[in-house]
């Protein structure tokens, strides 16, 4: 695969997994890379996120959660999904379009259990796995 320049990062919300990814991935990758990040349902903005984020000097800002009808731009080069859910919506969008689709199975933080630090644990775990996977996935792409 050549380098993209252009990248989606899709879950179900855009709530956890891909906004996180979209984050890490702006940082890592050559400013010259689009990135966005969507779901393919409505999502909340999770409070933990920007938490394990700010951990690494990073944060979304305003950036709300948005679906793929709500994207800018729908072409990709390549778009990365994060869920099943998200896999297979990919897969049915990008069937008549020369697109790159990759699946990350990447695990849903959510469901840990236990105090502010157990669930954060998951949540950086879900960070550093995100992290990893861009490092060594993407980015020898450019070079």
């Amino acid at each position: 695969m050549s380098s993209p320049g252009s990248i989606l990062f899709m879950c179900a919300l855009n709530a956890i997994r891909s906004p996180m990814a979209e984050a890490l991935a702006r940082r890592i990758l050559p400013k010259s890379v689009y990135i966005a990040s969507a779901g393919v349902r409505e999502g909340e903005r999770d409070p933990f996120v920007d938490a394990v984020l700010a951990e690494q000097g990073l944060s979304l800002g305003n950036r709300l959660p948005q679906t793929l009808d709500e994207l800018e731009d729908d072409y990709f080069d390549l778009v990365i999904t994060l869920a099943p859910e998200a896999h297979h919506r990919a897969l049915e969008l990008t069937r008549a379009n020369s697109v790159e689709v990759k699946y990350w199975p990447t695990p849903d933080p959510t469901s840990a259990q236990g105090g502010r630090e157990q669930i954060l644990s998951a949540y950086r775990e879900v960070r550093d796995r995100l992290d990893e996977a861009i490092r060594r996935r993407i980015l020898p792409l450019y070079g």
